[in-house]
């Protein structure tokens, strides 16, 4: 018997109980529901929730191969391994079988815990309330092991995806409910329940956190850094890297954010499918670059002294921001969130700058923790519907308006 028929044999077994969410959940997303409406109009779409989730996991899918063969080329360049350096986003020495076996063993497990937690809780919640498994855990499955470091313990993962799933969605009643982007809640909780994991110089590279305990217990071993661009600026050092290599990925950060080449492809597939909303992308980049422009500013009059904490950060050029750290991959991934995000299109461009300003506003103040995405598209998220409402109004203001001077 094929599996369709014996799924469609067990949502009809199972029917009206506590696993019949479960059942069904299985059943519709490897297959198109077989169910019509019986009465009323209704209008047919090829875009339903399912495909739409389907269309953002097929633009996260190349980032996701690119993190795995960079996890294993930064820890073979880490050790030694790899020492010849050539241009091009097609250089050998990156698409190797041997930094896609690091990938595979390191990003895979990321992948599976984050779906197998977070659908399980999505399911006991379904059985629980009697409501049907919704995809939205999909893309949030997918984006989580994009943004964390790649040597994060798996069981810390799996406690950050139940807090994030329960609290970030279950709570506010499942999909399409919740104010706050779930990865990014997910995310927030790693940090600051386990920020030794999430920040510093040994998290970012596969094997430095392991190599610092053997020399700490004696190995007579050469240390590995695991450092990002942003944690480097943070501390005063160069950026230590050709704008090519920033601007296709070959340098260390969390498991899918490194290739802004990869994500601006992503972005335009998103915008093309009608997914992703161009004007949140375009806004937050005008945002990045007023306040690049600023800081900028700032260094060129000598407001700030070059003994500064802050003095490296803000004298990057507002360009380069753009392409370091997790910016581009907030701004096109998450930012666009269509549950979390502005609904009006002029609020959209507000939200949107305003996630871009403040990005960059976190990372040059606080050196602590200088990827500032995550908590600019948070803060963001919880002023969304506010922005919304005054957009509204603004509107019903103007059309009263019009409507008083017509009958004058």
């Amino acid at each position: 018997m094929a599996l369709k028929d014996k799924l469609h044999d067990l949502k009809v077994k199972y029917s009206g109980t506590k696993m019949s969410p479960v059942f069904n959940a299985f059943h519709t997303f490897l297959y198109a529901p077989n169910e019509v409406t019986h009465s009323g109009g209704h209008i047919k779409g090829a875009d339903d929730l399912k495909r739409t989730m389907n269309t953002v996991i097929m633009a996260l899918v190349p980032c996701l191969i690119f993190g795995m063969f960079n996890a294993g080329y930064q820890h073979h360049v880490a050790t030694g391994e790899i020492t010849t350096f050539t241009e091009g986003f097609f250089r050998t020495e990156f698409w190797t079988w041997d930094n896609l076996v690091v990938g595979l063993w390191k990003v895979l497990p990321l992948v599976i815990v984050s779906y197998v937690v977070g659908l399980a809780v999505e399911m006991f919640f379904a059985a629980k309330n009697g409501h049907e498994v919704e995809e939205g855990y999909l893309v949030t499955g997918m984006l989580v092991p994009l943004i964390v470091p790649i040597d994060i313990p798996l069981w810390m993962l799996a406690v950050a995806v139940i807090f994030g799933v329960v609290l970030g969605k279950e709570v506010f009643g499942g999909t399409g409910m919740n104010i706050l982007n779930p990865a990014l809640l997910i995310r927030a909780f790693l940090f600051f329940a386990y920020p030794t994991w999430m920040s510093g110089d040994k998290v970012w590279v596969h094997g430095a956190v392991e190599r610092t305990k053997e020399i700490a217990a004696g190995a007579n071993v050469d240390a590995i850094s695991g450092e990002t661009i942003l944690g480097g600026l943070a501390q005063g050092k160069d950026l230590g890297y050709s704008v090519m290599d920033m601007f296709y990925g070959f340098i260390p950060g969390s498991v899918g954010e490194t290739s802004t080449l990869l994500i601006l492809l992503g972005a335009a597939f998103l915008i093309f499918s009608k997914i992703g909303s161009w004007r949140i992308m375009l806004s937050a980049l005008l945002g990045a670059i007023v306040m690049g422009l600023i800081f900028n500013f700032v260094v060129d009059q000598e407001w700030i002294s070059q003994g500064s904490k802050f003095y490296t950060l803000m004298s990057t050029e507002f360009w380069q921001h753009l392409i370091i750290g997790g910016f581009a991959f907030g701004a096109v991934y998450m930012a666009t969130d269509p549950v979390s995000a502005s609904q009006t299109n002029k609020g959209k461009w507000i939200y949107g700058f305003l996630i871009g300003f403040i990005s960059i506003l976190i990372r040059v103040f606080n050196p602590a923790y200088p990827e500032g995405v995550m908590l600019a598209i948070l803060l963001m998220n919880v002023f969304a519907p506010t922005i919304d409402h005054y957009v509204v109004q603004g509107n019903v203001k103007k059309r009263m308006k019009r409507l008083k001077a017509k009958t004058v």
